[in-house]
């Protein structure tokens, strides 16, 4: 509480009787600062958030579960998220447990990409469900002394249990913590959060058909979002540095909108990821469901990586015989030593030389340890090296030629004195 406000609350004390003063009212809006450009903000749904002898700029707007953003309907969120309660799945990204009201959507806007104490953030963005509505709040910093009023009026509006972000763990949440820090003893706690961040289950899944993985990036190629007249986000630091000197809000609405967007992106992204994990997505393709097969694969969810990479095994294709290739590791993990050994056979016929090495080695293993064949493990071990020696470059391999000629040299030692 600042000084000025402390004394006008000791004057009711140190009056009589006889003395009129204010009421609280009043004395609220005698210490409100005007707003440049009041009215401009108004018309677009902006309004001060007072605290103190400060304000921070609130916009709020509301859209229906039927509006669509890109694919998908707001509503297809709340679908989303009940398909997980519905699925015993573990994964990252799994919303078990949590209705769709438990998860907030988040965006920041900052003066720099780089961290620390220097960089500033300007637009703290969210939405949420609330009822039947997806309740989008934006609080907007009009000048570095106003921190304390955004932080604030930020953490008054939120209280959830999980954090839906795009690149937020490495970016912006660091960011709000550094921020908070300077101004702890002022406004309340940063809430402990869950945190959904999507830029790495949107790497994961779309690496293989975008050169990078930007939000705007997968807005355009996979969620069938088209901004249009956006302002840039590397633009958004100048603008608003000319925002801070002229109050003209003309710019800042633009970068309001910008951040909007994002937001709205990360719910349709969220349901699009969630659906895709899930294999609920009727259009998936095959190369989606392989790479979920191999997400899941990684995460131990072995039986459901395994039905991802049946789904799409059939045929010739270079996502078919992905899928058997690492069908076969499945069955090696549960110890289906002849399934195993049948796919590998297949790719050691069929696949790139990478696959073909490694179904080589595989099969050579199987032989020597399981079956004790010593001249079929050999043999694989052979047509390995083989492989390897005549390999023209093309690939980066896993395997190394001195690797395999002391293999096959122990196998060697091995058939002479069986």
């Amino acid at each position: 509480m600042s000084i000025k406000n402390k004394l006008n609350r000791l004057k009711g004390h140190l009056g009589t009787d006889n003395d009129k003063q204010p009421s609280s009212v009043q004395k609220q809006q005698e210490n409100k600062t005007d707003v440049p450009f009041k009215e401009v903000w108004a018309n677009e749904g902006v309004y001060p958030y007072y605290f103190e002898d400060s304000y921070c700029l609130v916009r709020e707007k509301e859209y229906s579960l039927d509006y669509r953003h890109g694919i998908y309907s707001f509503g297809q969120f709340t679908a989303a998220v009940d398909a997980w309660n519905s699925s015993s799945l573990r994964h990252p990204l799994s919303a078990s447990g949590h209705g769709p009201e438990n998860l907030f959507f988040f965006d920041t806007e900052t003066t720099g990409l780089g961290g620390g104490t220097g960089n500033t953030i300007f637009l703290l963005g969210q939405a949420s469900l609330q009822g039947s509505k997806i309740k989008l709040k934006q609080h907007i910093l009009p000048q570095p002394g106003a921190e304390i009023a955004l932080y604030k009026s930020f953490l008054e509006s939120i209280d959830y249990s999980t954090m839906v972000t795009y690149n937020g763990k490495a970016f912006d949440w660091p960011q709000v913590k550094t921020r908070h820090t300077l101004l702890r003893e002022h406004v309340p706690k940063l809430p402990p959060f869950g945190h959904f961040d999507l830029y790495h289950a949107a790497r994961r899944m779309w690496k293989h058909k975008l050169e990078r993985i930007k939000l705007a990036a997968v807005e355009k190629d996979v969620l069938g979002i088209e901004r249009k007249d956006d302002i840039p986000g590397f633009l958004a630091p100048m603008i608003y540095f000319d925002f801070i000197e002229r109050k003209d809000p003309e710019g800042m609405l633009g970068i309001i909108k910008h951040n909007e967007i994002d937001i709205l992106s990360l719910i349709s992204l969220y349901t699009h990821l969630s659906f895709q994990i899930l294999q609920l997505d009727e259009k998936q393709t095959s190369r989606e469901v392989y790479e979920v097969g191999r997400w899941l694969s990684t995460l131990g969810e072995s039986s459901e990586a395994a039905i991802a990479f049946n789904k799409i095994s059939e045929g010739e294709s270079s996502e078919a015989l992905d899928a058997r290739f690492a069908l076969a590791f499945e069955h090696k993990k549960h110890k289906n030593w002849d399934e195993a050994a049948k796919l590998w056979k297949d790719i050691a016929e069929k696949g790139l030389i990478n696959m073909k090495v490694i179904s080589c080695v595989e099969l050579a293993k199987i032989y020597e340890h399981r079956l004790k064949d010593i001249d079929q493990a050999l043999k694989y071990s052979e047509k390995a090296f083989n492989l390897l020696e005549a390999d023209t470059g093309t690939e980066k391999l896993k395997i190394k030629q001195e690797d395999l000629h002391r293999r096959i040299v122990r196998l060697e030692r091995k058939f002479n004195h069986a």
